[in-house]
């Protein structure tokens, strides 16, 4: 009598370290950096805004990692194959440069610096303070991301609960710390452009998760198969339930 193979789910576990991992991978600078500048352009104005921003900041990459995963794509070049090799290639530089050396990967290292390294050094030696920071910052960046099967416990174990430690931490500090007010009476009076959705949806787009999402789902899809799911039909729906527990809690720090 023939042995049926049994059909393997991702354990509870499982689930909260990958989203985890996710939401590690996607809040990065950008969504430190637009989400407060919204805010402040949009005062009591919000609610249109931030409704733009979670289409482009939040929809959008977790349709991006869907879209890998459905395709059973291993790269961004096979998404973008079937539209022919010369656009496949270009998709996949052009993304690439993009989400690399000229946008997204400078300013990952350079907000850092600014929030957490720049108020402690001597005026006079900001960039070379800047070369040696963002030396260290990649270097780590490299040796935590060169394994993709390690990931999930880099990054959704490690990384990510510490990241959360110290939001929570920065959110307790701006609600107990009082200032003269000026700050907050300068947010509380929106401009025309920021108080409405098509700021917020641009606004969301310059966080470069959309983008960025083609990449992930890649390395998502790799987790779940050292997890050992296999079958096609059963990543995607893992992937929806991953992206949408870890957009989940993006959409809700964000709009924090």
């Amino acid at each position: 009598m023939e042995m049926k193979s049994q059909t393997k789910h991702l354990t509870k576990k499982q689930y909260l370290t990958l989203g985890s991992m996710l939401f590690a991978l996607f809040f990065g600078a950008g969504n430190l950096i637009f989400p407060i500048h919204l805010g402040q352009a949009a005062g009591g104005n919000w609610i249109p805004a931030t409704f733009g921003f979670i289409i482009t900041a939040i929809l959008l990459p977790l349709l991006a990692i869907l879209a890998i995963s459905m395709t059973e794509s291993d790269s961004m070049y096979q998404l973008a194959r079937p539209a022919g090799k010369i656009f496949a290639l270009f998709f996949l530089i052009a993304t690439h440069a993009t989400l690399g050396l000229l946008f997204a990967s400078p300013r990952t290292a350079a907000t850092s610096f600014e929030i957490g390294i720049l108020p402690f050094i001597p005026k006079g030696s900001e960039q070379i303070s800047l070369l040696i920071y963002s030396a260290i910052f990649f270097g780590l960046t490299y040796f935590l991301s060169k394994n993709p099967d390690k990931m999930p416990n880099y990054v959704g174990k490690l990384l990510n609960p510490l990241l959360l430690i110290l939001l929570i931490a920065v959110f307790i500090a701006a609600f107990l710390i009082k200032g003269d007010g000026s700050t907050l009476a300068a947010a509380t009076h929106a401009t025309k452009a920021g108080s409405n959705f098509t700021y917020g949806f641009l606004q969301g787009y310059n966080t470069m998760d959309a983008l960025a999402g083609l990449g992930f789902g890649v390395t998502i899809v790799a987790a779940l198969k050292h997890f050992g799911i296999l079958k096609a039909g059963q990543r995607s729906s893992d992937v929806a339930k991953v992206g949408a527990l870890s957009m989940g809690l993006e959409a809700s720090s964000t709009s924090a």
